[in-house]
């Protein structure tokens, strides 16, 4: 029989769609706004070239800084170790002897076992004469205690190297173990220093020519103060040189310049003119010679330091290197030292206390100069304001005015 039930319509299903539709586009249109949103949240400025520089610049110092504490740790566990060596060298040789004694002991031991043996009234017995049995224990007697007593202080000594030793042992672990605690602080410096090389890396063109200008004008700014202290020194120059002439015009005759100048017009017919020459030539050896005393000692020295330092000139710098192929700071000022005979401690911070303090304006070629407020940079002062020194990581020994960093004080080595 046919179903009079009414067909569903699907006209409602069909209604439907536009809804769909557009709960579609809002969630669309939601995504759209959140992600808008999102893209525009404030981001961080990008640095300034000056900033760039500074963070650099802080850098750099930072990691001359760790190298220095880096330096002093390696100096000390060096230290430490050689005196290791020298107690490990002495615990052997106590074993050596403490050996020696016991295997001498040993063979006393079995005589006396083998003796043994025999009661003591079978060897009273048996000897020559009661005499000849009393003679021969007092010798094992006073032998048995003497082997005893060596004994007795060779373990005892062996007892104080073992303590020595484990004590020693315990401070080189530390030693090291700080040393690479320092090491660790220096790589973390360095790891900046690469964040800072990135980022100077993303700089356009335009900006690296920025940053570059900012450096020149730096270098600049310094060059100038040295050029004019290199003008002050060459006037302060010409006026010693001035009142020394005039000094030299108002000394004298002495009994040496007077030998010399009669000798030197013997053959001369004019007595005036023989004692005016030798005048003239006797206060002119007298004052040369009279400079040559005072400072002709440090002159000496700081000459070979110069000469060595500028032999280093274009070599890298190398954080912890005292040579002879790369430096840091502090290596290059104790290598340069040395050759003039001079020995300066490993650090900055033990070198600027070894020798006596000097102001900036007294400053002589040879003078050691300390820059920062941690004293994390040293350069050897070669005159006009300018020094040698081992800049930075990627830089090589080179020539640079002094007032290009803050200068901490200076010292005079010798």
């Amino acid at each position: 029989m046919a179903s009079h039930r009414k067909p569903r319509s699907l006209s409602g299903v069909r209604t439907a769609s536009p809804a769909v539709g557009l709960t579609t586009a809002a969630l669309a249109s939601v995504t759209l706004l959140s992600a808008q949103s999102a893209s525009a949240a404030p981001v961080e400025p990008k640095p300034s070239m000056e900033e760039v520089q500074k963070k650099v610049d802080d850098l750099y110092r930072q990691a001359g800084s760790e190298t220095q504490k880096y330096n002093r740790a390696k100096e000390a566990t060096q230290k430490q170790k050689r005196a290791v060596d020298r107690v490990l060298d002495e615990v052997a040789k106590r074993a050596d002897k403490l050996n020696e004694a016991r295997r001498t002991l040993g063979s006393f031991a079995a005589a006396q076992y083998r003796e043994g043996a025999v009661t003591p009234t079978a060897a009273l017995l048996f000897a020559d004469s009661p005499q000849a049995f009393f003679e021969q224990k007092q010798v094992t007697d006073r032998l048995t205690e003497r082997q005893r007593g060596v004994l007795t202080d060779y373990q005892t000594q062996q007892a104080a190297a073992a303590k020595q030793r484990a004590r020693a042992s315990k401070d080189l672990e530390s030693l090291t173990a700080s040393q690479a605690a320092l090491r660790t602080s220096k790589q973390g410096v360095q790891q900046k220093l690469g964040a800072a090389r990135a980022l100077l890396s993303k700089l356009t063109t335009e900006e690296k020519a920025r940053l570059a200008a900012l450096e020149r004008k730096k270098e600049e700014e310094a060059r100038r103060k040295a050029e004019a202290r290199a003008k002050l020194e060459a006037r302060a120059k010409t006026e010693a040189e001035r009142k020394r002439k005039e000094q030299q015009a108002r000394t004298p005759s002495t009994g040496t310049g007077t030998g010399s100048g009669q000798s030197g017009t013997g053959s001369g017919t004019d007595t005036g003119t023989g004692t005016g020459t030798g005048t003239g030539t006797g206060a002119g050896s007298g004052t040369s010679g009279g400079t040559g005393a005072s400072d002709g000692s440090y002159a000496t020295k700081a000459a070979k330091v110069l000469s060595f330092a500028r032999a280093q000139i274009g070599k890298p710098y190398v954080w912890g290197a005292t040579g002879p192929s790369s430096y840091d700071c502090s290596g290059l000022t104790q290598a340069a030292w040395k050759e003039a005979g001079v020995e300066l401690p490993r650090t900055t911070w033990e070198q600027v206390k070894a020798g006596t303090r000097v102001a900036t304006d007294d400053l002589l070629p040879g003078d050691l100069v300390f820059f920062y407020d941690d004293i994390s940079h040293v350069g050897i002062y070669i005159g006009d304001g300018m020094m040698i020194h081992a800049p930075k990581p990627g830089a090589n020994v080179r020539e640079e005015s002094i007032y290009y960093m803050p200068i901490y004080g200076s010292i005079r080595p010798a």
